[in-house]
């Protein structure tokens, strides 16, 4: 197979161009110029291309850079500027993923006449009969589906995720024994390729400070804010009350531009039901109502759930348990034990 290897600096991509290759593949690494930050604040763009061209280099595979820069400021940043200062949370890794990624990349490969990308995500994708099916990876700790839960069918069959069956520690062990330049580079935490940044500063370029009330659940004024629209349901950082117990955003009055924060035990932290529209369906067939397991952020144990339908293409979600901490703009991911066969953005 003729295949395009988004090369992005890091162990995880590295190890599956070295794969691909050593299984026989006509491999071509690829690195995507999504952002590049203004010359007094940290760029990790620099820094990737560089160890990403010495990792292409070393394996004697060419190498080629996409400029996606436009693409990237419009569906990526656009939309977290938009959502924040509508007070949703958003999720610019799945963005990135589905616009990006497995989109402006994906496509750009096709009509290089790939036959397709391959990515360092730890998911697993299976094709049965003439379906594809997104799989949960086998380290539930470090499972990167929730991530994907916006690709669909088309996307999945131009994709592959070489190291998918392999455990991280077993990536690392290949990476060293290869020799892979990069075999020892620490993996990145930051925001999809922008990078660790300070996110008042960074929302400041497009969003005007407006100073309003922290209050307790009784309606007693703590303190003062000047960024409600950062906040989201269930954080604590940037609450800088120093006295009494830790304290947590517990609701958002969007009117009087008031935080409203409770301790950890407030049960307005907790609900047993939500509601999600903007769906996006992998599975073949969905019949509602049904049980499932869902996640409402990355790394969360799965959660027995019902769906049912309500109208519009908006579901009701019925937890088994309370859930702490529902962020409206996130995403719900649907399981059926390790394959992700829908989400939808929660309301």
């Amino acid at each position: 197979m003729r295949i395009l290897v988004w090369l992005s600096g890091w162990v995880d991509s590295a190890v599956a161009a070295y794969l691909l290759k050593k299984e026989g593949h006509d491999v071509t690494a690829g690195f995507m110029i999504n952002y590049m930050a203004p010359e007094w604040e940290y760029c990790p763009t620099k820094e990737d291309i560089e160890v990403a061209r010495e990792v292409a280099a070393y394996l004697e595979i060419p190498f080629f850079t996409f400029d996606y820069v436009e693409e990237y400021s419009k569906k990526v940043l656009d939309y977290m500027y938009a959502w924040y200062q509508k007070w949703i949370t958003p999720n610019p890794d799945i963005m990135c993923n589905s616009e990006i990624k497995f989109k402006a990349f994906l496509e750009e490969a096709m009509s290089l006449w790939f036959d397709a990308v391959a990515t360092g995500h730890y998911a697993r994708i299976e094709k049965k009969e003439w379906f594809y099916h997104l799989l949960k990876w086998i380290d539930s700790n470090k499972d990167q589906s929730y991530f994907l839960a916006w690709l669909n069918q088309f996307q999945l069959s131009a994709s592959l995720f070489p190291i998918g069956h392999l455990e991280k520690p077993r990536v690392r062990e290949i990476a060293l024994e290869a020799g892979l330049p990069n075999a020892n580079r620490k993996d990145s935490q930051w925001i999809c390729f922008v990078g660790k940044v300070d996110m008042h500063k960074f929302l400041e370029k497009k969003i005007e400070k407006k100073t309003g009330n922290i209050v307790d659940t009784s309606g007693k004024i703590l303190w003062q804010h000047d960024w409600v629209f950062f906040y989201t349901i269930g954080q604590r950082k940037w609450i800088q009350i120093w006295w009494g117990p830790a304290l947590y955003v517990v609701k958002k009055d969007l009117e009087k531009n008031e935080l409203i924060v409770g301790t950890e035990e407030d049960m307005d932290l907790f609900n047993k039901e939500l509601t999600a529209s903007n769906f996006n369906f992998l599975a073949d067939t969905l019949e509602f109502p049904f049980q499932a397991q869902a996640k409402i952020r990355y790394r969360q144990e799965d959660q027995e759930v019902k769906l049912e339908d309500l109208w519009n293409n908006r579901i009701i979600a019925k937890f088994e348990k309370a859930q702490r901490w529902i962020a409206s703009g996130q995403i719900i991911a649907i399981y059926i034990w390790d394959e992700l066969i829908g989400s939808w953005v929660i309301d």
